[in-house]
């Protein structure tokens, strides 16, 4: 007895599956008074009677599968990424830039002032450009302020 089941994927392939199949037969005493009876289950495996060659076969559509889906993977990351490139804005800033800093609070549940006020502080000067994207600034009047991610800073057009 074998059995074979199909499942269907969603991109409408058709994936074989291996079944187990369960074999249970009834044991009868040759004296038929007997009342008690014993069950034996016997488990037979689909692949103990693939050739050699024919697992082979499997095997090697298998790994094209995967190159196939790791290629799949790769274009998709490659588009993906171009996609969210074109959204970024590119923000350097130079040695004597004025820029604006994002006011960030503290405690983030906590708001204050309404929702008129700035949401920028400044004008702050860049003192110090890092290669990692991080800024120095000091401010007007040389106070040192620290340093900040470029994300969170814009320039200031006085």
């Amino acid at each position: 007895m074998r059995r074979q089941t199909d499942l269907v994927v969603s991109c409408g392939e058709v994936l074989k599956a291996k079944s187990h199949v369960v074999v249970y037969t009834k044991e009868r005493d040759e004296d038929e008074e007997s009342v008690g009876s014993s069950y034996h289950v016997t488990v037979q495996d689909e692949r103990d009677t693939l050739s050699p060659i024919r697992v082979g076969e499997e095997l090697e559509a298998l790994d094209e599968k995967r190159l196939e889906a790791q290629q799949s993977l790769e274009c998709y990351q490659a588009r993906l990424s171009r996609a969210f490139n074109k959204k970024v804005r590119l923000r350097s800033f130079q040695v004597g830039d004025q820029v604006l800093a994002v006011r960030r609070p503290i405690i983030i549940s906590h708001k204050s002032g309404s929702k008129f006020t700035s949401k920028w502080d400044g004008p702050y000067v860049v003192q110090e450009a890092y290669t990692s994207g991080a800024y120095k600034l000091i401010d007007t009047d040389g106070l040192h302020i620290g340093t900040i991610n470029g994300k969170f800073l814009k320039m200031y057009y006085s």
